[in-house]
C-alpha cells in the first residue's frame, strides 16, 4: 500500500457537489482507502479565467501503481464530464496526484510531487489541514510554505458536509453506489 495525496478542483456546474461525489467515487474503489479529506475551499482561478474554484485534498492508501492511479483519476474526470479544450480551461472536475509515497517522478505526462503544489494556496492549505507535519519532497514542510502563498485568496467553505453518502462512508466504510461506475 502507498499513501498518496490527491488534489480535487472544479469550477463548472455544481462544483461543490461534484467534489463530494468524486470523493465518494474514490472511496468506492476496492484499490483505494480514503484516509482523510480536507474541508472544501473556495479560491480564485490562477493563470485561468472563469468562476471561482472549489478545492479539497484527500489522503488515500492505494495498492495501485502510480500510472494506474493516474489512469483512474483521468477516468473519473471523464465520468464527470471533464473536457480539455485548452490549457487551464474551466473544468467540471480536476484530479491531480500531488504526492505518491515518497517517490519523485519526472515524465512528460506525470510529475510527482505536483510541479506547482508549493506555489498554490488551494493545495497547501488543505494539505496542512490534513497533516500539519507533511513534508513535500524537494520543498520541505508544507506548513512552512504557506507564507509564500499568503497573497492568494482562499476561504474555507462553512458548514458540515451535507452529503449523506459521504458521511456514511466516513462513519462505517460502507460502499453505497453513487455516480461512480
Amino acid at each position: 500500500m502507498t499513501v498518496a495525496y490527491l488534489g480535487l478542483g472544479a469550477n463548472l456546474g455544481d462544483a461543490r457537489q461534484t467534489l463530494k461525489d468524486a470523493v465518494v467515487c474514490l472511496a468506492q474503489q476496492h484499490t483505494i482507502s480514503v484516509l482523510a479529506k480536507s474541508s472544501l475551499y473556495r479560491t480564485a482561478p490562477i493563470d485561468a479565467g472563469g468562476d471561482d474554484y472549489f478545492n479539497c485534498v484527500v489522503k488515500v492508501d492505494t495498492t495501485l501503481p502510480v500510472r494506474h492511479l493516474l489512469a483512474l483519476c483521468q477516468k473519473i474526470e471523464h465520468q464527470f464530464g471533464r473536457e480539455r479544450p485548452f490549457r487551464n480551461a474551466p473544468r467540471t472536475l480536476d484530479l491531480d496526484i500531488l504526492l505518491y509515497g515518497e517517490q519523485s517522478i519526472d515524465e512528460p505526462d506525470l510529475i510527482v510531487p505536483h510541479p506547482r503544489m508549493a506555489e498554490r494556496a488551494f493545495v497547501l492549505v488543505p494539505l496542512v489541514e490534513i497533516d500539519s507535519a507533511l513534508v513535500i519532497p524537494q520543498h520541505g514542510r508544507a506548513e512552512a510554505l504557506l507564507g509564500g502563498v499568503s497573497d492568494q485568496r482562499i476561504e474555507k467553505v462553512k458548514g458540515p458536509c451535507q452529503c449523506p453518502m459521504l458521511n456514511a462512508l466516513s462513519a462505517n466504510g460502507a460502499t453505497e453506489k453513487g455516480r461512480c461506475e
